[in-house]
């Protein structure tokens, strides 16, 4: 079996969230209305969710999940996904909370926050692994 590596807790631990999340945000809101009334609710009174969203969560998460068994896929992984959360989060702080991201995800200020940790985390993963394992020295 594979070592483990900070990006492969990133893919598992994130894909396992990621994913509950996504399932769990369609008991919230599942409507799938897009344009500038995007209807949404509030995940434990918090971070808003729409159908588009649940969507963007469980893709994320899946993808996670299958990434998870290997190294090198869970390093890609950690730095792509870290990096498009970082810039949806700084997308969003730059709409405003509230606002939808291409007329479909709706985000409000602590979904901002939440993405940007995310992203940061995962950016830091994968720069913290290594693609492949090392191989052994060999000795003559």
């Amino acid at each position: 079996m594979e070592a483990s590596s900070p990006a492969r807790l990133y893919a598992s631990l994130f894909g396992l969230v990621l994913t509950f999340v996504g399932i769990v945000g369609f008991f919230y809101e599942a409507s799938f209305d897009s344009g500038e009334a995007v209807p949404s609710d509030d995940v434990i009174g918090v971070f808003a969710v729409n159908g588009w969203h649940n969507v963007v969560h469980l893709v994320a998460g899946l993808v996670g999940l299958a990434a998870a068994g290997s190294l090198a896929a869970s390093r890609v992984y950690a730095l792509a996904f870290g990096a498009v959360y970082t810039l949806i989060s700084i997308w969003g702080f730059a709409i405003g909370g509230g606002e939808t991201i291409l007329g479909l995800v709706i985000v409000n200020t602590e979904d901002n926050f939440l993405h940007l940790a995310i992203g940061l985390v995962g950016l830091a993963a994968g720069a913290a692994s290594r693609g492949e394992p090392r191989e052994p020295a060999r000795r003559r």
